[in-house]
């Protein structure tokens, strides 16, 4: 078995020799963004289940290189509609590019992404296909609930849940899944490594959730409460609002259109906590990230093997609080 780290190394060194035509502006701008500081997750999830069931890495490097490429490229057009000024610390692609060669690098790199499954060395490309098409709607749909529920009032636990699988969960669970296909592991196996990763991706969303909000700002990279200052409608805020007296929801109804930024913050902090928001908000990052570990123990594997993924679990799960 490799290492997370032999492996990304791997990844990198496919990544490195595929040739982009450096002459087109998009090519530059894919090169920024793929270039720019990211852990490589998805592609590591491709790699590491496609040994999980004993495949051939070099077959899974192209759709490891899809499932990249197709993140990135939904990051460039997430950044166009959120107006952000920053990725990883550096200017966003339309702020360095303009958002006319942004939205045309987006488009570039979907459909290059559908080029990388394309080739994939494997017979009955058709399924393989499907899962990937499959998850793309259901990202698209994800990014459409959050942008919709920027102006709704009322937003549910349930609903919070679906949209988040959609941005969030379905791709690193599609990554896998990819890596088990092309190592020919049974569509029950599939659906068990499908689960790990969506049920991980819950977690993992949940808690970048709840770092935003109660993150040590040294370890986490940023000051908090950047969701709490838009009134964005996190499972903190959903469950605060749900769980909250009368006389705390009065509180929070004020909170939400102070003009003191640091007032505003640690005063939602705090009516997250009183509420049990808080508690609540671990106690379902927690079950999400158990019953990911569920699906993985259900898989016809040795431990042995399994390890490598636990461990990238167990590496997500453990960013400081």
């Amino acid at each position: 078995m490799q290492s997370a780290t032999q492996l990304v190394s791997l990844f990198e060194a496919y990544y490195k020799k595929q040739k982009f035509d450096q002459r087109y502006d998009v090519y530059r701008a894919m090169e920024y963004i793929m270039t720019m500081n990211g852990k490589r997750i998805r592609p590591l999830l491709t790699l590491m289940a496609c040994e999980l069931f004993e495949g051939d890495i070099k077959k899974a490097l192209a759709p490891a290189m899809a499932v990249e490429i197709y993140h990135n490229s939904t990051l460039v057009h997430d950044d166009i509609m959120d107006k952000a000024a920053t990725r990883r610390g550096n200017p966003t692609v339309h702020k360095l590019y303009g958002t006319n060669i942004a939205i045309n690098t987006g488009d570039m790199m979907f459909s290059l992404a559908y080029r990388y499954v394309g080739i994939t060395e494997k017979p009955h490309m058709r399924k393989l296909c499907e899962m990937f098409n499959k998850t793309v709607v259901e990202v698209i749909e994800g990014q459409s609930l959050d942008m919709e529920y920027e102006t709704r009032e009322k937003v549910s636990e349930a609903e919070y849940l679906e949209m988040i699988k959609g941005k969030t969960s379905v791709l690193l669970a599609c990554a896998l899944q990819m890596g088990a296909w092309v190592a020919d592991a049974s569509p029950k196996d599939q659906q068990k490594i499908y689960d790990f990763g969506l049920n991980l991706g819950l977690s993992f969303q949940i808690q970048d959730d709840y770092l935003d909000a109660f993150g040590d700002p040294k370890k986490v990279g940023k000051s908090p409460g950047g969701d709490i200052l838009l009134n964005k409608k996190t499972i903190l805020l959903l469950k605060t609002i749900e769980l909250a007296k009368p006389a705390q929801l009065k509180q929070l109804n004020q909170w939400m259109i102070e003009k003191d930024k640091v007032k505003k913050v640690e005063g939602i902090k705090k009516l997250m906590e009183s509420t049990g928001a808080k508690k609540y908000t671990e106690d379902l990052m927690n079950d999400y990230y158990l019953k990911s570990l569920k699906s993985m123990k259900a898989i016809k594997s040795s431990e042995e093997s399994k390890k490598p993924l636990l461990q990238l679990a167990n590496f997500l799960r453990a960013r400081e609080k």
